[in-house]
């Protein structure tokens, strides 16, 4: 793209825009709604949309917080946690846990959600939550800079030891991404987008060296 076409920044001198683009641009993301206990027991449950999966087998998921939240502070302590998929039912339950609040609150109870115990970690499952994953910590990074200088932001990862999936998303054994309804994070102030089965396109992966005219075909 032309120089001139483009909105050129440097992040640390800012991005002269009314918002900042980041997020909006690596969008979706999917949410890591995420439930833990601290030390005496008491539950937590937020959301974080810097989450992804890193390692397929074993399993490695992780989330990123700013600050040294409730969420992090917990998963230290216990070396637990467990993750729930937000869904387009959820997605007023989800943003209510977004709050705030005190760690003596327990966001369960705000938001009108059903602890489900966990077969082999502390952490509650969300019951109305179709998938869950129950994580025992494998790294806790503090993140910094190309400098070496260190952010206020840490990067929790997990492996997942056990997997609850709704017996209804899985169709002749394989699970149906879409008929949960996950609901992804789309930047700006609070733009959510749903996965729903008219979304879904399927394409055969590409080997090498790719056929003469490959490229075409995709595009037509």
């Amino acid at each position: 793209m032309a120089d001139d076409k483009a909105h050129y920044y440097e992040p640390r001198a800012g991005h002269g825009l009314r918002h900042d683009p980041l997020n909006a641009i690596i969008a979706p993301r999917p949410i890591g709604w995420i439930s833990t206990v601290d030390s005496a027991g008491v539950a937590n449950l937020a959301p974080y949309s810097y989450f992804n999966a890193f390692n397929y087998f074993p399993p490695v998921i992780g989330f990123s917080t700013i600050g040294w939240k409730d969420s992090v502070a917990n998963v230290a302590a216990t070396r637990e946690f467990c993750w729930n998929l937000s869904t387009k039912a959820l997605a007023r339950e989800m943003n209510l846990t977004c709050a705030p609040a005190p760690p003596e609150i327990d966001e369960f109870e705000v938001a009108g959600l059903t602890k489900a115990p966990a077969r082999l970690v502390r952490p509650p499952r969300v019951l109305e939550s179709p998938v869950n994953m129950e994580c025992r910590l494998s790294q806790l990074i503090q993140l910094q800079g190309a400098d070496g200088t260190a952010f206020d932001t840490w990067l929790v990862l997990g492996e997942v030891v056990a997997v609850h999936i709704d017996r209804a998303l899985i169709t002749d054994g394989v699970y149906q991404t879409a008929e949960a309804r996950p609901i992804l994070r789309a930047g700006r102030l609070g733009d959510y987008v749903e996965v729903r089965p008219d979304a879904i396109f399927t394409m055969d992966r590409a080997g090498w060296p790719p056929p003469a005219g490959a490229a075409d075909r995709e595009a037509s």
